[in-house]
């Protein structure tokens, strides 16, 4: 913006932009997910086998671990929404929601480095191959709404609260899916 008055046409009409902006992220986020996941489940149909023996090599506990702390960084975030909440208690938790993603992300670097010598493997079909590009695809989410998150924290405001909380919250309700399609099924 460059700092004049908008009138109340003007800034409805922005916030609208803004509205459809945030909507269009959210539905394409979903919908490369949805393509990425779908395809995991196709293939891993069509090569049952290698992906079961895959599976075996996964390490459930350390992302239920990762499931609880996105949660609890969702939660976070959550609370930083709240119009009730002081502008520090809304940065304090943008902050912990911040720190929690990158808890996740070094959480998941080291689930990566047991599973490194092992996905190699031809037995393996192309589990490996789609494990590590659904989740990392994931894991760059984390990362980069993690910097967001301490950016807003940093320079709150409600519109940038808002955004960012929103597609924090479908970064949650991706791996919320991806978990068990991944690791359980």
């Amino acid at each position: 913006m460059d700092g004049r008055v908008l009138s109340v046409g003007e800034a409805d009409e922005h916030a609208s932009a803004d509205d459809l902006l945030l909507w269009v992220l959210v539905w394409s986020e979903l919908a490369a997910f949805g393509i990425l996941l779908v395809g995991f489940l196709v293939v891993g149909f069509i090569q049952a086998d290698a992906f079961a023996a895959a599976r075996s090599h996964l390490n459930p506990l350390l992302a239920g671990i990762n499931t609880l702390v996105l949660l609890t960084s969702g939660w976070q975030a959550a609370l930083a929404t709240r119009p009730v909440a002081s502008m520090a208690t809304r940065r304090r938790a943008l902050g912990l929601a911040a720190l929690f993603g990158l808890a996740f992300v070094a959480i998941k670097f080291f689930e990566y480095s047991t599973e490194f010598d092992v996905a190699g493997s031809p037995q393996f079909g192309a589990f490996f191959e789609l494990y590590f590009l659904i989740t990392g695809f994931h894991l760059l989410h984390v990362a980069f709404g993690s910097g967001i998150l301490l950016l807003v924290a940093w320079r709150p405001s409600p519109g940038n609260i808002t955004l960012i909380t929103t597609l924090w919250h479908v970064i949650d309700l991706v791996w919320i899916v991806m978990f068990p399609i991944i690791y359980l099924v």
